[in-house]
């Protein structure tokens, strides 16, 4: 058996987030699970995780857009059955009116989405999803990138 073999696999994945002029962030509510997420999904083998957020937005919005630099990592620990992970959140680029008139769900995929405001969006949210979202949009304001582990977060400062 390869060496490499034998390292561990880990889960990850990207998405990207999208802030309109009030504030608000994009959401999509898919049709798999109860709570909201920002677009994005599961990194593929052997595709980096930048590249997993603008192929997660051309298929969940049907928009070609610039997605730019990274805002958030997170790294999970396994929970239950959910092996560990590292989770990317991603600055979407701005969307313009025509943008937004040409959004177009995969309907086996997801139900809709909306502009939220980051407090109105905690009901929506899982509790670790809202905390990631929290800290990137923090960083897109801030022009910071932010590492969590386990919703925590790891500074040196």
């Amino acid at each position: 058996m390869d060496f490499s073999e034998t390292l561990p696999k880990k889960r990850m994945a990207a998405g990207a987030l999208f802030v309109n002029e009030r504030g608000e962030i994009l959401l999509v509510h898919p049709t798999y699970r109860p709570d909201w997420l920002l677009p994005g999904g599961s990194v593929d083998a052997e595709e980096s995780p930048h590249a997993c957020a603008e192929r997660e937005v051309r298929e969940e919005l049907g928009l070609t857009v610039p997605i730019g630099r990274l805002l958030c990592l997170e790294y999970h620990a396994r929970i239950g059955p959910k092996t560990e992970s590292l989770q990317f959140i991603f600055a979407g680029g701005p969307l313009s009116e025509e943008d937004l008139a040409h959004i177009k769900l995969p309907a086996d995929e997801l139900r809709e989405w909306r502009w939220v405001a980051l407090d109105d969006a905690v009901p929506l949210l899982t509790e670790r999803m809202f905390v990631r979202i929290r800290h990137a949009l923090g960083a897109y304001h801030s022009g910071q990138t932010i590492y969590l582990e386990n919703q925590l977060r790891i500074t040196n400062d």
